[in-house]
């Protein structure tokens, strides 16, 4: 067998075969229905894997690119639907096309609107499958061809702001893209620093309501009785020192987007409040009987995780599930290092605009931000970066000129270990015990540790997890 015959290795119970055209995932546990299938398209050129479970697809998604999944919707005891959430979850301009029985009309279109490209009707003719996998493929394509990340397609979406190629911000633009022309409710999380408002300002900016406000609130930053007073307005008299009627910032945002930052920091009060607002569309001032319409779209943004604050009863599960729409993570900087010096770089070249200076960084203060775990993430970079420059001797910035509060880099005998191995290892003890309550199922053990199963199988591969 030659170099170029070689057949990629392949997840334990799938079936591979040498590279030819576009890569298509079939996913059926009905083994003669996805074996025809997966003939069909390798007599026309396609790369065929094959997954016979929801669990065998998502091993497939997380380890390698597919142009198209096609994919059944009844398995157990991972679904199409969880296939398709995974694989838009890890690679969002993969194609997904739901394939249906008789009588599951209703589960497809679902499906669709909850982002499947396509769906197919069982038994389906050659020509049939054929014709909407190549226009999923065209769709692709189109999506691959406009530059995701060209400057000319950050230009044109304001992106120019969200700094960065690797996967996770590619991940992250793509679903950007997608869900900010609609005008559903989105809940962005991610640690502190990771810049969550500027992902939501590029929502806003590529969405209809581009023209109106954006309405940026820090609900950390401001106390309940302010906070309502702020957002909702008041009547004149309502309480001491309301001297005049005063118009709320929902009433001067409407027809734009509201962007509630540090959302997990409200009051369950408040957040029954708020949930009126998305539900109703309407307000009342404090103080007031009287109901007034509001046309905001809600953005929300956290660093704390939800639903650990519902099982704590400091958060409203209702409101959970009306922001969480779309979810979106904002990833930390530790797990996109490769943008760390396009990030310094963009820094720099700003601090220069503002300075009047010509500041540049050598390789080797690039390679000193590169090893830094930044605890304070992209917030954390942009201060490194600005000290460096500003005191700097020279316009060369070297290394000794960045100075890093929290150095990574150990030896094995002080003993010290760093903040990201420990999260490893707790997060390791508590999936393996998890699995071990669970008898391996994974839906419950993503139930169990609130998240999805999509994430889990992530961290089950990072962390070198069977679910034996």
């Amino acid at each position: 067998m030659t170099t170029d015959e070689k057949v990629d290795a392949a997840p334990a119970g799938t079936a591979r075969t040498t590279p030819r055209g576009p890569r298509i995932l079939i996913v059926d546990d009905q083994r003669n229905m996805r074996t025809t299938t997966a003939l069909v398209l390798r007599q026309q050129g396609y790369d065929v894997a094959e997954a016979e479970s929801g669990e065998a697809a998502l091993s497939w998604l997380l380890a390698e690119p597919f142009d198209v999944v096609l994919t059944d919707l009844k398995m157990a005891p991972l679904d199409g639907l969880a296939v398709l959430r995974g694989a838009l979850e890890i690679s969002p301009s993969t194609q997904v096309i739901v394939m249906t029985g008789y009588g599951t009309v209703e589960s497809a279109v679902s499906a669709m609107q909850n982002g499947a490209h396509d769906y197919i009707s069982k038994p389906f003719k050659e020509t049939e499958l054929l014709v909407r996998v190549q226009r999923a493929l065209e769709k692709r394509r189109l999506l691959v061809d406009v530059g995701l990340f060209s400057d000319e397609f950050r230009e044109r979406y304001k992106l120019d702001a969200l700094v960065g190629r690797s996967a996770p911000m590619r991940d992250l633009l793509t679903r950007l893209v997608r869900v900010a022309p609609t005008d559903v409710t989105v809940l962005i999380t991610g640690e502190s620093g990771t810049g969550k408002e500027l992902i939501a300002r590029a929502i806003h900016a590529n969405s209809k309501r581009a023209t109106r406000p954006f309405m940026p609130v820090n609900c950390a930053a401001i106390s309940e009785s302010l906070l309502e007073s702020e957002l909702f307005g008041h009547v004149k008299g309502a309480f001491t020192g309301a001297v005049k009627l005063r118009q709320g910032l929902l009433e001067e945002a409407s027809g734009g987007t509201f962007f509630f930052d540090e959302i997990g920091e409200t009051t369950p009060a408040f957040q029954a409040k708020l949930l009126r607002v998305i539900q109703e569309h309407e307000i009342r001032r404090v103080g007031d009987n009287a109901s007034i319409p509001v046309d905001v779209r809600v953005i929300a943004a956290t660093n704390q995780d939800l639903r650990v604050a519902i099982s704590e009863k400091r958060f409203r599960e209702d409101l959970f599930y009306r922001l969480n729409v779309v979810p979106m993570m904002a990833p930390p900087l530790r797990e996109r290092r490769e943008d760390i010096p396009s990030l310094a770089q963009h820094f720099i070249t700003r601090f220069n605009q503002r300075n009047g200076t010509r500041r540049t960084l050598t390789q080797g203060a690039l390679q000193k931000m590169v090893g830094h775990e930044y605890p304070g993430n992209v917030r954390e970079l942009e201060n490194v970066v600005e000290q460096a420059a500003a005191l700097s001797r020279a316009d060369e910035i070297e290394a000794e000129d960045v100075f890093l509060e929290q150095p990574t880099e150990k030896t094995p005998a002080s003993g010290i270990r760093t903040l990201a191995q420990e999260v490893d290892d707790a997060e390791k003890q508590a999936i393996s015990m998890s699995l071990e309550r669970n008898e391996g199922a994974l839906e419950r053990v993503a139930r169990e540790l609130s998240v999805s199963s999509t994430t889990l199988w992530r961290k089950m591969k990072r962390l070198g997890l069977r679910k034996e």
